[in-house]
């Protein structure tokens, strides 16, 4: 690690010192290998490096109290990279070998795991490693399975901050059948557009809303709260099925809220805003509130009070209690290792 505090890195910028590798080749995955975290051998032509055949996963390990370490909701995000994988006609992880290669990684990492409010962040990452630079009609028959791990600290370290948001009208986050794929090439195609606004009127993220109708950001889900009520969009093949939202709506339910998904529009979203919460929802942050939204030719419209909202940080605050151990969590999310 740096000699400088690691604590002050930006999130997944540092690496645990092992990781775990598998390959998939003549129809059959090999026995996976821990070793030191270097630069993985790939052929020049290999298939991801030319036609993007490429998914990956990120979830996190909590250091409790007494130390022991708990994996939040691995299962689900298990289930959603073989989805990712066979929407992509990747060779599909075997579940069982996933499982022992990040629990392994886990174990030769565990002087790495940094206490509450830091984390684990594990990140399982499958590449399409066929020769074949003229292959992109052809899926790639062999596969290299790698999990990296990295120790986060406190995502709000500097503070929590109301988060300012650019509504994007016109351009779509990525291929409408790929949204629900963690693929890289759609973050990819988010970054031009975020950048973008980001220079043009200062924001955070952009808020995908290709036609007027609510998506999510380039990287979060987007959530509307009230007293009781969320609002967010029902699930389809646009966008990804977050693990953190489910999370939340799961766990909002039990506490009253009623939870309505529903495809939404721009007008009804700036409308809600007037007295409710807007918020984003992802592994990293598990919730951010949204202060300010922002459309095209910068009229700029408060969500709220413009601060992040009680709602918002209540159910936050609720969510990671149960991740680090300091409430009773009743849905066995977490497995410990």
């Amino acid at each position: 690690m740096s000699s400088t505090n690691p604590q002050n890195a930006p999130f997944g910028s540092l690496l645990a010192p092992f990781m775990v590798v598998a390959n998939y080749r003549d129809g059959a995955w090999g026995a996976h290998e821990f070793m030191p975290v270097a630069p993985i051998p790939m052929h020049p032509a290999a298939h991801v490096l030319h036609y993007a055949s490429e998914c990956f996963e990120g979830f996190k390990v909590y250091k409790w109290a007494d130390d022991s370490l708990h994996i939040f909701r691995m299962d689900r995000h298990f289930a959603r990279m073989q989805q990712s994988a066979r929407s992509l006609v990747l060779p599909v992880p075997d579940a069982a070998q996933l499982e022992a290669m990040v629990l392994g990684v886990i174990e030769r990492n565990r002087a790495s795991a940094p206490a509450a409010p830091g984390a684990l962040y594990v990140r399982p990452m499958l590449l399409g490693t066929t020769q074949n630079i003229g292959a992109a009609a052809t899926p790639s028959s062999e596969a290299m399975l790698i999990v990296l791990v990295s120790p986060v600290w406190d995502y709000f370290a500097g503070g929590v901050k109301p988060l300012r948001i650019y509504v994007e009208e016109q351009a779509t986050r990525c291929a409408s059948h790929l949204g629900v794929t963690k693929t890289g090439g759609n973050y990819a195609a988010a970054l031009g557009p975020t950048l973008a606004a980001r220079k043009a009127y200062q924001v955070d993220q952009v808020l995908f809303a290709p036609g007027g109708e609510v998506q999510e950001t380039g990287a979060a889900n987007f959530l509307l709260i009230r007293d009781g009520h969320i609002l967010t969009r029902s699930l389809d093949a646009s966008f990804l099925h977050g693990v953190t939202r489910d999370s939340l709506l799961t766990m909002a339910a039990d506490r009253g809220y009623r939870i309505e998904e529903r495809p939404f529009p721009v007008e009804e979203m700036l409308e809600w805003i007037k007295d409710g919460e807007a918020a984003l929802s992802g592994t990293a942050a598990v919730l951010s509130g949204v202060g300010t939204l922002v459309r095209a030719g910068g009229i700029s419209y408060s969500v709220g009070t413009g601060q992040v909202g009680p709602n918002t940080q209540r159910l936050r605050a609720d969510l990671v209690a149960i991740q680090q151990g300091t409430t009773p969590e009743p849905y066995g999310w977490l497995r410990a290792v």
